[in-house]
């Protein structure tokens, strides 16, 4: 059973290095005191860090003024995860790979500092056209004290065969963190999500930005809510809908999740959506009326 706390994280301008660490070590302490096993923050949180050296905004010196702290971000997400003995997931951040590239990364820190990441596999259009992040690593699966657990970063979410990769992996939890400045992308996420439970049988769970924030070009508006979604099946909510948070507010939304329950639903379900996958579709024929 695993307790994981979303937060749908507030976009505000830091006025430093520390004051956005101390702003996430808020996050954790208020998670902790909930009893999470988990923190879970959206894609793109440590953008927010521009806004500390960034005077006006602009999408390039932004980038470049996470990448270029990101192993400094990544030494305090450790040590935060250390402190407060709890599983970290900060969201993602930019950050240069051996190829050179600027990739979205999300990792995943356990509450002894340990850490592995994930990249985001699919690029929006702005991430391609204007922002110029690669396409990262292929998806994987985190052993956990709680199991087995996959990350979708945003657009992944929205594309079947990713997440279908994690759940043969074993994963019975696809974590997402989102970004969406628009209630059609957040809505495409969210939807996505909901459909990735149902035809895995697995536990999803959101994590989206919020806010409007004028002075940033990368993070300017955000909208969205946490939400966490399980099966359409037996032993769960007859819309898949496990909880939600409040639109566009920055509340943490504290939710239980069980892989036994799963493992009860799997074995004698309504349907087996996760199980009846066509190992190899047929190509679509055309067919004329007559």
């Amino acid at each position: 059973m695993m307790h994981i706390a979303l937060s749908p994280f507030a976009i505000t301008r830091p006025a430093s290095l520390d004051d956005f660490i101390n702003t996430i070590d808020a996050r954790l302490t208020a998670a902790k005191a909930g009893g999470a096993d988990l923190l879970v923050l959206p894609e793109y949180a440590s953008l927010a860090l521009a806004g500390a050296f960034v005077a006006t905004p602009d999408v390039m010196a932004e980038l470049d003024a996470v990448v270029s702290r990101a192993d400094a971000l990544i030494a305090a997400f450790r040590s935060l995860a250390r402190h407060h003995a709890i599983m970290l997931l900060p969201g993602t951040l930019p950050m240069r790979g051996t190829d050179n590239a600027i990739h979205n990364r999300a990792p995943l820190i356990d509450g002894n500092g340990a850490i592995a990441f994930q990249d985001k596999r699919v690029m929006t259009r702005f991430e391609s056209e204007c922002w110029g992040i690669a396409p990262g690593a292929a998806p994987c699966v985190f052993a956990t004290d709680f199991g087995r657990l996959g990350i979708a970063i945003c657009y992944d979410s929205e594309f079947p065969l990713l997440t279908r990769a994690q759940v043969l992996a074993g994963a019975d939890i696809i974590l997402i963190p989102t970004c969406t400045d628009s209630l059609h992308g957040f809505n495409r996420v969210r939807l996505s999500a909901r459909a990735r439970a149902l035809e895995n049988q697995c536990f999803t769970a959101l994590a989206p930005t919020t806010g409007i924030a004028p002075w940033s070009a990368t993070l300017d508006e955000n909208h969205g809510y946490a939400c966490t979604f399980g099966p359409i099946d037996r032993g769960f909510p007859d819309n898949g809908v496990i909880a939600r948070g409040v639109l566009d507010t920055p509340d943490l939304l504290f939710v239980t999740l069980d892989p036994a329950a799963l493992a009860q639903t799997r074995a004698d379900p309504a349907v087996r959506n996760r199980a009846d996958w066509p190992s190899d579709p047929p190509p679509a024929t055309v067919v004329a009326l007559a």
